[in-house]
């Protein structure tokens, strides 16, 4: 009998994922294994005789389904990284059996039993911070999850969690197949006025994949971000526009109203069969923000702070426009004015910048970064496997010891989301006294090199590099007992505090000037470069401010219902974006249908986080400003507390220990140029 690759002990270095080995059929079978394991561990806890302990009850569930946390955490890293059909069937199929087991665990009234006894007898044992952490954690969880319910009420739980399930995915393929199912075919050269040569040439290279002449611009960011950005073609900006943003919204076998509606409402019957008032209100209870009161104080703080420089930004947009003969911007004009706007203030054109920010010098130069400031190195390993020719692999190491792997996926193709990501395919934990290091990926979509060029990247995409590795950062350097709170595991609104505040680092000089070469001359990046790069960076920061707070009040607004789920998806968010609106809208288009993040990812109740992040970021970048940016202690402090200590700890405490003070609210506004004091 052939043993399944997934189930077997993975022999390559540091316990590296076989995927050289791993085929798709292999996923459900190890599944059914995995599973099978799972609930015979699970069992064994739960109908223990002797007394429940901590260690007995509680750290032993922490390390139950170990196996099938890692074929999970494989499969569906693959399903965003590298998908196809059978892929996504298998998903359709497996993720209602996962809900349902866990629900199974949670819902098993013995081990509840147990687990609460721990509980209840936790101030007479002498338990660690961390272990005092995890014990709250895996209570609440059971509690939050329905355990005080009834056999009915367990019942409807089990059977929403499966719907949303199968809802949450099916939502993320409608998008991703009307992403990859559109085209801009152009054959006409004048088509193309306005866009630089290198966006001209990505586009002929897709053409060509797609056996097709002419040039092919697709709804991929860095196909279409570009277009929108350089196309002086005012009708094909908006046919691309429309395809963008009408993704899920359409009258065809993808659009994702109903599953918008069905998702909203199956959330909103969730929280309140477990006692909360609204699913925002059941979400905010762990995070740092705590109340939907709280997080809407804080959207209208920003908004009202930043809506008159917004209209101001757009007024200045629209003046350039006019000359045009434009008499009204629309969404598809913005961008382009913007970025004419934008070259005659700063004398500022990406496409300069371009070349002093080729792909593997950004790489080499975030990674020189994190050796000035936290002592690691990086060593490319050529022996590790990988799911994709694409992906490379790094050591990570300190003082010669293994930290991590380091996976590294960089350019898109058609089995890939779009956006760009931080996973893993393993935590890091302590078990048995062996302690395993973790596995860490960074998933980004930046334009493939061409057969002139190498891929150089806009200075957005290199702080996109950074924000992401500031993700990895996170999990490299975690260090703790528990996979459940090491790491990124943390609360939901301070995860993007390492990975914001990394991204601050791209303006500095001193950090520039280690790897922002000229990929032809090897010239390092001129200062002016860099001053106008700095100068730009508030550059319509009211604009886009009140776009991130625009995003925050549409998911306030989906998951703070109450009463009754609206009828009408486009209706309900225009209505609750029109406090934020300073464009018109437009017709046939919708942001929910094609949000990901609140209907696919874990941002539901949550992309307010964003901006709260970027107000820890803001006040913690302040303290490296005023002592160094590589400044060792400064460096030591957040590693220590923020990087290492991961989900130990209450953030805030963790802020305060590093901080020596609660963030600041209006740091954030300080460096975006909307207050000055």
């Amino acid at each position: 009998m052939t043993t399944n690759t997934l189930l077997a002990p993975f022999n390559h270095p540091f316990q590296a994922p076989p995927f050289n080995e791993i085929q798709t059929g292999d996923f459900l079978p190890a599944f059914e294994e995995a599973l099978k394991q799972a609930k015979e561990e699970v069992n064994a806890i739960a109908s223990e005789d002797s007394d429940a302990t901590f260690t007995n009850t509680v750290e032993a569930l922490e390390f139950s389904g170990m196996v099938l946390s890692r074929i999970s955490d494989i499969f569906f890293n693959l399903n965003s990284a590298e998908t196809n059909d059978e892929i996504q069937k298998i998903a359709q199929e497996i993720s209602p059996r996962l809900a349902a087991f866990s629900n199974d665990v949670l819902l098993n009234e013995s081990l509840f039993k147990r687990v609460k006894q721990v509980w209840e007898n936790r101030k007479s044992v002498n338990l660690s911070v961390e272990q005092q952490t995890l014990l709250e954690k895996s209570y609440l969880k059971f509690v939050r999850n329905g355990a005080l319910l009834d056999s009915d009420g367990q019942i409807r739980l089990r059977e929403i969690d499966a719907q949303l399930s199968k809802l949450s995915l099916q939502f993320g393929e409608n998008v991703l197949k009307d992403t990859n199912s559109f085209e801009l075919h152009i054959t006409n050269e004048n088509d193309l006025k306005g866009l630089p040569n290198s966006i001209k040439e990505a586009a002929s290279q897709e053409a060509k994949d797609r056996k097709k002449e002419g040039w092919v611009f697709t709804l991929q960011y860095p196909s279409y971000v570009p277009f929108m950005t350089y196309a002086a073609n005012r009708e094909l900006r908006k046919q691309l526009f429309m395809a963008f943003s009408s993704r899920g919204f359409n009258h065809g076998d993808t659009n994702n109203e109903a599953i918008v509606l069905e998702i909203v409402a199956l959330k909103k019957e969730r929280a309140q069969l477990l006692g909360y008032t609204s699913h925002a209100h059941y979400t905010l209870e762990r995070r740092m923000a705590e109340s939907p009161t709280r997080v809407n104080d804080f959207l209208d703080y920003l908004l009202s702070k930043s809506i008159d420089a917004a209209k101001r930004d757009v007024q200045q947009v629209q003046e350039l426009a006019i000359k045009d003969g434009i008499s009204q911007i629309e969404r598809w004009d913005f961008t382009y004015y913007s970025e004419l706007v934008k070259q005659s203030l700063f004398d500022l054109d990406e496409e300069l910048l371009k070349p002093y920010f080729e792909l593997d010098s950004c790489i080499n130069g975030m990674f020189e970064t994190a050796t000035k400031l936290y002592k690691i190195q990086f060593k490319e390993r050529n022996d590790i496997p990988t799911y994709h020719p694409d992906v490379k692999t790094y050591e990570v190491l300190k003082e010669g010891k293994h930290v991590s792997l380091f996976y590294a996926d960089f350019h898109p193709r058609k089995g890939k989301r779009a956006g760009a990501w931080m996973t893993s395919f393993r935590g890091q934990y302590i078990q048995n006294e062996e302690e395993f290091r973790p596995h860490v990926s960074i998933v980004c979509n930046f334009s493939k090199p061409t057969s002139s060029k190498p891929s150089l990247l806009t200075f957005n995409e290199l702080t996109t590099l950074f924000h992401e590795f500031g993700h990895a950062l996170h999990g490299m350097l975690a260090k703790g007992s528990y996979p459940s709170i090491t790491g990124t595991s943390v609360f939901w609104d301070f995860v993007e505090l390492p990975s914001q505040i990394f991204e601050n680092w791209c303006y500095e000089p001193e950090c520039l000037e280690l790897f922002a070469k000229h990929y032809e001359t090897g010239e390092t990046i001129p200062n002016e470069f860099i001053q106008k790069i700095q100068k730009s960076a508030q550059f319509q920061e009211g604009y886009q401010t009140v776009r991130q707070v625009s995003f925050g009040l549409l998911d306030m607004s989906w998951h703070q219902l109450n009463e009754d789920v609206p009828s009408n998806v486009a209706t309900h968010e225009k209505e609750h974006m029109k406090a934020a609106q300073v464009l018109p809208d437009v017709e046939g288009t919708n942001m929910s249908c094609a949000f990901s993040h609140i209907f696919q990812g874990g941002y539901s109740a949550g992309y307010y986080s964003y901006k709260w992040a970027e107000v820890l970021d803001a006040d913690a970048f302040e303290l490296f400003k005023e002592k160094g940016i590589f400044n060792q202690e400064v460096a030591s402090a957040f590693q220590n507390h923020i990087l290492a200590a991961g989900g130990s700890e209450h953030p805030m405490t963790l802020y305060k220990r590093f901080r020596g003070q609660e963030p600041d609210p209006d740091a954030l506004l300080r460096r975006a140029g909307l207050i000055t004091e």
